[in-house]
C-alpha cells in the first residue's frame, strides 16, 4: 500500500496541470518523496515527469500519487555487480532471453501476483498507460523464459540516455537478476549512463546500486535526457539478446 499523503503536498483539480510540473525540489520528507496529486497518466505527462525525476506511484482509490524521493537509488550500468553465483548462472545459460516480447506479462507479473498481495501499484490505469508508452517505443521489458515458461523480468522506460527501472520480478532463482545484468551490460555497451531504480534497498544495493541526492540525479536527468539515444539499440538486442 502506498503512504498515504498529509495535506501540504501539491494538488491539481484536472488534466492541464502538465506545464505546472512542481519542481522536485518541493517533494516531502514525510513520506519521503511525495510530491503532487492528480493530473494524467498520458503519454505526454509521464515522459515529462520522469524527465524531471518524477515518477507515479500510488494504490488503487487514491489519486494519482507523484513521487521524487532523495536520495535517489540509481545503477550506473558498467558498474552492475555479477556475484560469482550469479557469473556461473549466466554462463551456463540457463535462461532464454528476450526483448520486448511481453511487455504486459511482465507488467502483469509484477504486480499482485508477485506475493498473493489484493492490492497493488500496478492498477489497471498504469497497466494501460506503459502498454501505451511501451507501444509507443518507450517502455521495454527484458524476459526470462525457462521451457517456454515467462520466469522473471524487468520493465522501465527509456528517454534520452536514462533508462528509468520500473519493476522486476522473478519465479526461478536468479531470473531477475540475470535480466538486470543483461540490460545493464546492453545499455552500458549503447552508451547509457544512468539507470535510475527510485528507491534503495539492500537487495538493489547488493547488486552495485548507488545512491545520489536528488538535486545531483536531476543534474545528471538535464544532461542527459537531451541526448538522442542510439536509435537501434532495442531492436539490436530484441534481435540477439545473449550478445
Amino acid at each position: 500500500m502506498v503512504p498515504s499523503a498529509d495535506a501540504s503536498f501539491f494538488s491539481f483539480a484536472d488534466e492541464r496541470w502538465l506545464p505546472q510540473l512542481p519542481s522536485p525540489d518541493r517533494a516531502l520528507r514525510d513520506p519521503d518523496g511525495l510530491l503532487a496529486a492528480g493530473g494524467a497518466l498520458d503519454t505526454p505527462t509521464l515522459l515529462a515527469a520522469y524527465a524531471r525525476g518524477i515518477f507515479p506511484w500510488y494504490s488503487q482509490g487514491q489519486p494519482i500519487l507523484w513521487w521524487s524521493p532523495d536520495p535517489r537509488a540509481v545503477f550506473y550500468p558498467g558498474r552492475f555487480h555479477v556475484s560469482r553465483s550469479l557469473a556461473r548462472t549466466l554462463r551456463r545459460g540457463e535462461f532464454e532471453l528476450s526483448l520486448d516480447r511481453d511487455f504486459v506479462g511482465v507488467m502483469r507479473a509484477c504486480g499482485p501476483e508477485r506475493r498473493g498481495e489484493s492490492s497493488s501499484w500496478i492498477t489497471p490505469p498504469m497497466l494501460q498507460a506503459y502498454t501505451r508508452l511501451h507501444v509507443e517505443g518507450h517502455a521495454h521489458s527484458i524476459e526470462c523464459w525457462r521451457a517456454g515458461e515467462l520466469v522473471g523480468g524487468v520493465y522501465g522506460v527509456a528517454i534520452g540516455r536514462v533508462f528509468f527501472g520500473e519493476s522486476m520480478f522473478s519465479r526461478a532463482t536468479d531470473a531477475s537478476k540475470v535480466a538486470l545484468a543483461t540490460l545493464c551490460r546492453a545499455l552500458c555497451d549503447w552508451g547509457y549512463e544512468l539507470f535510475d531504480c527510485q528507491m534503495a534497498s539492500a537487495h538493489l544495493s547488493s547488486l552495485g546500486a548507488q545512491s545520489l541526492s536528488r538535486p545531483r540525479f536531476c543534474e545528471m536527468l538535464d544532461a542527459l535526457i537531451p541526448a538522442p539515444p542510439l536509435a537501434t539499440a532495442w531492436l539490436a538486442l530484441a534481435e540477439n539478446p545473449t550478445r
